[in-house]
């Protein structure tokens, strides 16, 4: 069993390498992404516009749903600053660009054999492209919204400084996540279809739709013992409330980020050896 310190060392030293693979790769890792969106609309009429669409039209869809059919209202209140849609869009744009690289990652490795096989080609950029790739198209949504704030309210929230910080936050713990799946995906092909089970309820799990008050007590340790909830709150408090209502879920999203990226990239390198001789 490691001691505290060579646990801690270990850490280091597979961040330490991860940054360096970026650093190496870092052209290679961002035309991959940009071939990956660009080939899956090439010859459709409108092209790549449909990386923005379909999650545009989902959020429409939820949208109408809850605003205009069960006409739920809140906001224009200090404790609620903004309206039910604002609320809706801060929680659920993070989500889809989450959602997508749980939709990409089990199938990275699977879905790029040839390139698998070649002995010079870095495998790790595989997973890595998909986020690059979902996080493009969640800045066009996260812009989108901005501009909706600003129509409807005039003004946005200070705390939309922070953006940034929590793309790369953002960044950091999915590339941990998309290393875990692409690599476990490899020798348990049922990864794909656990994924996009959890990608239907996902978001039902999360305070995206509703407020943590609202959400009986019996239930509230499901918000809690679920990653993705940290990083929701943050957005929310960043995207909507315009102050830190949840610091808390900073120190944790922050601190979690680190801790599953470098695990998964540690798990990741000890399972590629044999990828060549499963696949």
């Amino acid at each position: 069993m490691q001691s505290p310190v060579m646990l801690v060392k270990g850490h280091l030293h597979a961040f330490r390498e991860i940054v360096a693979l970026l650093n190496r790769h870092k052209f290679l890792a961002w035309e991959m992404a940009k071939r990956e969106i660009t080939d899956r609309y090439r010859g459709q009429l409108l092209g790549t516009f449909w990386a923005v669409m379909h999650p545009l039209t989902l959020i429409m869809v939820y949208v109408f749903i809850f605003v205009v059919v069960f006409k739920i209202k809140l906001g224009g209140n200090r404790d609620m600053p903004l309206d039910y849609t604002a609320y809706l869009l801060a929680g659920l744009i993070p989500w889809l660009g989450c959602q997508e690289v749980l939709a990409k990652a089990s199938t990275a490795i699977t879905g790029s054999v040839n390139l698998v096989k070649q002995v010079v080609f870095p495998i790790e950029i595989l997973p890595i492209k998909g986020v690059i790739s979902s996080i493009i198209n969640q800045i066009i949504l996260l812009v989108l919204l901005g501009i909706y704030v600003l129509i409807s309210h005039h003004s946005l929230p200070w705390t939309y400084c922070f953006i940034p910080l929590l793309l790369i936050v953002q960044t950091l713990g999915m590339m941990g996540t998309a290393f875990m799946l692409s690599a476990v995906g490899v020798y348990f092909r049922d990864v794909k279809d656990v994924m996009q089970v959890f990608i239907v309820i996902g978001v039902y799990l999360l305070p995206v739709f509703y407020l943590p008050a609202q959400v009986p007590s019996a239930f509230k340790p499901i918000l809690y013992i679920n990653p993705f909830s940290y990083l929701i709150w943050c957005y929310q408090d960043a995207l909507y409330f315009g102050r830190f209502e949840h610091p808390y879920a900073w120190a944790i999203l922050i601190l979690l980020s680190h801790i599953i990226l470098v695990s998964g990239y540690r798990l990741f390198r000890r399972l590629k050896i044999m990828f060549g001789s499963v696949l």
